[in-house]
């Protein structure tokens, strides 16, 4: 099995979340016209749709773990291929809607079951180097697919967009059908147990629970810019529309930069220090963030620290969800599951709550300073200690799998 094809696979496949929803960002005004709703309705459909991703993971990965990672796979984006047709066809907002929802609840498959897959095949730090090569892959959605869903909007509307959508689903099927064996041998799949009990036993991991819980800190901040940034860019510093796009896709290979990074070191340093650097460091980065607005200290101070944020996140990520599965590889796609919903759930929901009163750079900065100040204290005086106690082998072992990933496969 070739770990750079099954990398590139399911990088396309994590990729589900940022093309379902960016694409057809550009033609939301246009739905809304057509389908005579509301411009707040129209953008329901982009909640919709998050809302299933993230529920969505909650129902496929423990499926994952009983039957194998291929067939919730293969089912769930087939599905999203069929919804994605449903979408283009629909005659009213109330079932675009329905639609969406279904359409993250299977496209949530392609999101868990790479992570739960990579965790079958490696873990340790060669965990943490597959997961930054999705990261890579991964990343290049949010920065292409605003742009190519802005020349295509005018060219074939929002309902050839989600036609184009159901061609990328089915290209994906065939991709993971030939290229993604299956990870997760009969004899290591979970043959009894409820959902909901896999997922108490994965809870009484309080180390796990704390990789939780700093994920949700982190899907605070993460989510309060994604919310925020455009506003803050273009109302108060007054960037036009063009130069905002380039600063955002500048801070998304920033993040890509980050994870080749630790990529690179992470071998030697290994996951647990490279863990707690890249928590402390991009809380640094936020706190730098919300003194240069406390003081106005200007935009070029503010994207700089955004700059140093984005690029020490995108390596923490890899390293945090590579540890939190180590002791989970029998019920990886229940803990992959919970890891997800998290992110997904917790900061879309809390992130817009900061912003009632309006969205300004010292709302954004504030809360982005407290949450990724919450998750680097919480590795540091309760992960980091409970690692010290129960170690993490950064050499590769194969879990569940037969093959052997020797160091510098990746």
């Amino acid at each position: 099995m070739s770990l750079r094809r099954v990398a590139i696979v399911l990088g396309l496949l994590e990729m589900f979340g940022p093309i379902s929803m960016d694409l057809y960002m550009p033609a939301l005004p246009e739905l809304a016209d057509q389908l005579h709703t509301s411009q707040s309705l129209a953008q329901a459909t982009m909640s919709a749709c998050m809302l299933g991703l993230a529920l969505g993971q909650l129902v496929v990965g423990p499926l994952s773990d009983r039957l194998g990672r291929r067939r919730p796979l293969l089912v769930g984006v087939g599905l999203f291929a069929v919804l994605s047709v449903v979408c283009a066809i629909t005659p009213n907002i109330e079932l675009l809607l329905a639609a969406r929802f279904f359409q993250g609840l299977s496209g949530s498959a392609g999101i868990v079951v790479c992570l739960a897959v990579a965790r079958d095949l490696t873990e340790g730090a060669e965990l943490v180097r597959l997961l930054a090569m999705l990261t890579t892959v991964g990343a290049i959605a949010p920065i292409v697919a605003p742009v190519v869903g802005g020349q295509l909007a005018p060219l074939i509307g929002w309902r050839g967009i989600f036609a184009v959508l159901a061609g990328v689903g089915v290209l994906l099927f065939v991709l993971a059908w030939l290229l993604l064996p299956e990870s997760l041998p009969p004899e290591s799949r979970r043959a009894t147990g409820s959902g909901a009990g896999e997922f108490g036993v994965v809870l009484k991991d309080r180390l796990f629970l704390g990789f939780l819980v700093a994920g949700a800190f982190g899907g605070i901040a993460f989510f309060t810019y994604l919310a925020s940034i455009s506003f803050v860019l273009q109302d108060s510093y007054g960037l036009s529309p063009q130069a905002f796009s380039v600063c955002f896709a500048a801070n998304a290979v920033m993040s890509v930069v980050g994870a080749q990074i630790n990529r690179a070191v992470v071998r030697r340093a290994g996951p647990a220090r490279m863990y707690t650097i890249g928590t402390v460091t991009t809380a640094l980065a936020a706190l730098a963030m919300l003194v240069s607005v406390v003081f106005d200290a200007g935009l070029a101070a503010l994207l700089v620290a955004l700059a140093l944020m984005m690029m020490v996140g995108g390596g923490a990520q890899s390293n945090g969800s590579a540890l939190a599965l180590a002791d989970h590889g029998a019920r990886a796609g229940t803990a992959a599951a919970l890891l997800g919903t998290t992110s997904f759930a917790v900061g879309p929901i809390v992130a817009p709550l900061v912003s009632l009163g309006g969205t300004s750079p010292l709302t954004m900065s504030l809360t982005m300073a407290v949450a990724y100040g919450g998750a680097a204290a919480l590795v540091v005086f309760v992960v980091l200690p409970r690692l010290r106690k129960r170690p993490v082998e950064p050499e590769k072992v194969a879990v569940g799998a037969a093959e052997v990933v020797p160091p510098g496969a990746l």
